[in-house]
C-alpha cells in the first residue's frame, strides 16, 4: 500500500510551483523583506476575505493571541477563560501576559468550549474569554457574545484552525473584539514557516496591535508604547497571497473528503467529527474517536498511513499548570476526548482512492475485533 501522510504540503507546493517561485522572486528582487508591500496587500485581501476592517500580520499564531489579548488590556491579576481541550498556545498566551488562565470543559457534541460553564466561571477578575474554533469547527458564539455583552468581558477568538469556516453565515474570526489566526505550514492557509494575523473590527484594537507588533513605533525611532518584534515577513505574505486565492476551493474539497470519510466509516464503531447545522466546517483536521486509539494508530501506521493525536493531554493537566491545583476528573469531557481522538489524513489534494484506502484500513482494524 502507498504511504499516505497526515498532510502533504509538498504536493501543494508542487501544484503552485510557478506562482510561488515568481512571488518569492519578486520579493527577493525588491529586497522589501520587513513590512513590505506584500504584507500590506495580504492584510487588505485577508480583511476582505473575512469581512473585517483591520488585519495585522504578526510572527505567529501564538503572538496573534498574545497581542490581541494585550490590546484589550489583559495583564497581571486578570483572569482569562480558555478551553481545557486545545493546543497549549491558547493558555500560554494568557500566562505570558502574567494573567491567569481559567479552564473550562468542552462539550460532548462539538468539543469546543462549554458556554454554560463559561457563564459560571466569570468572576470580577475575568477580562476575556478565548473560544477555540477547533479542528475547523466553530465554537457556539451566540451564548458567548450574550455573556460578553452582559458582563463586559472581551471575546478573543482563537481561529488558528478555522480559516474560512462560518457560523450562521459569518466567517470565524469576525465575532469578538479580535481574533487570532495562525499560518503554520499545515494549516488550511499556511505559509513556508511561522506566521500569524490579528483580525478585528475595533479601530482601537487594530491600532494597538499594529503598534505592538513593531516595537510600539508610531514612526521609526518614535515609540508610543513598549512593543514587540512580531512582524509577518514579506516573503511569507507573498506566499500567503498566492494561496489565499485558493482557500475557499481547498475548503470545499476538504468538505468533500470529509463527506467521503463519513460515508465510508458510517458502519464503523467510531465517533465521527461533530458538525452542527449552523456551522460550515473547514476540516483542518478530520478527527474520529475511539477508546482503542493506541491500537488503531499502530494498525494505521503498520499500513503506511499517518495518524495524528490532537491533543493527548488537556491543558489543565499540563505540567506548567499543575500548581493551579486542577485534578484528573475535573474536566471529564475534555479528558475523555483527549484520550480517544485520532486525526486521519486530511488535505485538499487527497484522492478518492486515498480516502478509500484509509477507510479500508480503519474498517479492517475493527473487523478483526481489535
Amino acid at each position: 500500500m502507498e504511504a499516505i501522510p497526515l498532510v502533504d504540503v509538498r504536493l501543494q507546493y508542487r501544484n503552485l510551483h510557478d506562482e510561488l517561485r515568481e512571488a518569492i522572486r519578486a520579493v527577493m528582487e525588491s529586497a522589501d523583506f520587513v513590512l513590505g508591500r506584500d504584507v500590506a496587500e495580504f492584510e487588505r485581501e485577508f480583511g476582505e476575505f473575512l469581512g473585517v476592517k483591520h488585519c495585522i500580520g504578526v510572527a505567529s499564531g501564538t503572538d496573534a493571541l498574545l497581542l490581541a489579548l494585550k490590546a484589550v488590556n489583559v495583564g497581571p491579576g486578570d483572569e482569562v477563560i480558555v478551553p481545557a481541550n486545545s493546543f497549549v498556545a491558547t493558555a500560554f498566551a494568557v500566562s505570558l501576559l502574567g494573567a491567569l488562565p481559567v479552564f473550562a470543559d468542552c462539550t460532548e457534541d462539538n468539543y469546543t468550549i462549554d458556554t454554560e460553564q463559561v457563564e459560571a466561571l466569570i468572576s470580577p477578575r475575568t477580562k476575556a474569554v478565548v473560544p477555540v474554533h477547533l479542528y475547523g469547527n466553530v465554537a457556539r458564539m451566540e451564548p458567548l457574545l450574550e455573556t460578553a455583552c452582559r458582563t463586559g468581558v472581551s471575546i478573543i477568538e482563537d481561529a488558528c484552525q478555522a480559516h474560512g469556516a462560518r457560523y450562521r453565515g459569518k466567517r470565524a474570526g469576525t465575532f469578538g473584539s479580535a481574533a487570532a489566526f495562525s499560518f503554520y505550514p499545515g494549516k488550511n492557509l499556511g505559509c513556508f514557516g511561522d506566521g500569524g494575523l490579528v483580525a478585528s473590527n475595533d479601530p482601537e484594537v487594530g491600532r494597538s496591535v499594529r503598534l505592538l507588533r513593531n516595537y510600539g513605533q508610531i514612526e521609526k525611532y518614535h515609540h508610543e508604547m513598549v512593543g514587540h518584534n512580531s512582524r509577518l515577513d514579506t516573503l511569507q505574505a507573498a506566499v500567503l497571497r498566492v494561496k489565499l486565492r485558493r482557500l475557499d476551493d481547498w475548503n470545499r474539497r476538504r468538505r468533500q473528503i470529509a463527506d467521503h470519510y463519513r460515508e465510508a466509516l458510517s458502519e464503523v464503531p467510531v465517533l465521527l467529527p461533530p458538525c452542527g447545522p449552523l456551522v460550515e466546517h473547514v476540516y483542518h483536521l478530520f478527527v474520529i474517536r475511539t477508546p482503542q486509539r493506541a491500537s488503531l494508530v499502530q494498525h494505521l501506521q503498520s499500513r503506511g498511513i499517518s495518524a495524528g493525536i490532537h491533543y493527548p493531554v488537556p491543558l489543565h493537566l499540563q505540567r506548567p499548570y499543575r500548581d493551579l491545583g486542577y485534578k484528573p476528573g475535573q474536566y471529564p469531557i475534555s479528558e475523555r476526548v483527549c484520550s480517544e481522538v485520532v486525526s486521519l489524513p486530511m488535505y485538499p489534494e487527497m484522492t478518492e482512492g486515498q480516502v478509500e484506502a484509509v477507510a479500508a484500513v480503519v474498517k479492517e482494524f475493527f473487523s478483526k475485533g481489535s
